[in-house]
């Protein structure tokens, strides 16, 4: 069974609150890493998030 196209990413805040989103990415089309602006509940407001890899 072939490998599937999508990878799991975590989408971190920027804020340091320690609050992030998990997000598919297909990194055959994708090479760039994701960053972008999504409500933080901590921070109680939107800020700039970026990926990590889940570990």
């Amino acid at each position: 069974m072939a490998k599937p196209a999508t990878i799991l990413v975590k989408m971190v805040s920027t804020a340091d609150t320690g609050f992030f989103y998990v997000k598919k990415k297909n990194p055959r089309n994708t090479t760039e890493k994701f960053e972008m602006r999504k409500y933080d509940p901590v921070a109680r407001k939107h800020v700039a998030f970026k990926e990590e890899k889940i570990k």
